[in-house]
């Protein structure tokens, strides 16, 4: 298992202060956005692909610096009921795809979408409750006739650049819970798998070991990232929050930081639960916490880490 980062941290900087940071942070891996949510400033698919001279300096200067790509990410929208936001995103898909070809990208981190609750619907529609009946409809309805034929079209696109799809359970779409993700696997197959980011897990209450060691092989990816509930504002207002980020004394959780969320203990037993289930590739570290810099919670997320992340393969036992 190794380290890596999501370039949204350095967003505001060019792609080579970003990965001039990665080498001084001994970070040898990088996942970066292509599209959907992710500003396309430092890897445009489309723009790479149609400039030759484009595509080799973009090589050269991921290394010189000696950083390699682990995923490209687009999370979007892609079943979004608007059809211009839809067709964006698959053109992008496509040409993420494609890049991924080019550059032996095997990874795509996304999220798998949420379309309106019928035909009609012109906005998402995130149905978490089965009353009155015709949520429970609709719902099956958003699986049978939008999700799963979607997602096996663009599977066949994904295998044949030899990508994966690897979902991360994000609120507001259709696969938010374990359940849901193997269901999807079930009904498009192994390309299918998780990008696993447990900050989403924890505030839905999950019990992130359990996940993984439920997951298992599924596991095609990890984001790591922290949250913190707020018990006070929990025990009054629930999990479910629709409050500004920044308004973080009254909101019932908040995305940290490694180790701000959740100690050492916490971090050493997910580490070792996904050493369990067989993965051995990057945690990527994803910086979304309002109280700190974006630079100064990667910095802290990666000595936390680096203390507690096993660096050489297992080993048989003696007495084994």
């Amino acid at each position: 298992m190794k380290l890596g980062v999501i370039n949204s941290v350095f967003i505001r900087d060019s792609l080579e202060t970003a990965l001039a940071h990665c080498q001084r942070l001994g970070l040898a891996d990088i996942e970066i956005g292509t599209g959907g949510f992710h500003p396309t400033d430092h890897c445009n698919p489309s723009a790479l692909l149609s400039n030759r001279g484009a595509l080799d300096a973009f090589g050269n200067l991921l290394a010189k610096y000696g950083v390699a790509i682990d995923a490209f990410a687009i999370h979007g929208e892609p079943l979004h009921p608007n059809p211009g936001i839809a067709a964006q995103y698959d053109q992008e898909f496509r040409a993420t795809c494609e890049l991924a070809k080019r550059l032996d990208v095997t990874k795509l981190t996304l999220l798998a979408g949420l379309p309106g609750a019928t035909a009609n619907d012109p906005n998402p529609n995130w149905i978490l409750y089965p009353f009155p009946p015709r949520n429970g409809e609709n719902l099956e309805w958003q699986w049978t006739e939008r999700l799963i034929p979607y997602w096996r079209e663009h599977a066949r696109i994904a295998e044949d650049c030899g990508v994966r799809l690897c979902f991360e359970m994000h609120p507001a779409d259709l696969i938010f819970q374990p359940s849901g993700l193997m269901r999807l696997r079930d009904a498009v197959g192994p390309v299918v798998g998780a990008n696993l980011d447990p900050s989403h897990l924890i505030w839905q209450g999950m019990d992130v070991r359990e996940v993984v060691l439920a997951l298992g092989e599924a596991i095609y990816h990890v984001h790591a990232k922290d949250s913190r509930v707020n018990p006070d504002v929990v025990r009054r207002e629930g999990i479910l929050d629709t409050k500004p980020w920044r308004e973080e004394r009254n909101r019932s959780w908040l995305f940290r930081t490694v180790g701000y969320g959740n100690d050492q203990i916490w971090w050493r037993d997910f580490v070792s639960a996904l050493r369990m289930v067989g993965y051995d590739s990057v945690l990527s570290i994803e910086h979304e916490d309002p109280l700190l810099d974006p630079l100064e919670g990667l910095e802290r997320a990666v000595e936390f880490l680096r203390s507690i992340l096993p660096e050489k393969p297992r080993a048989g036992l003696w007495f084994e």
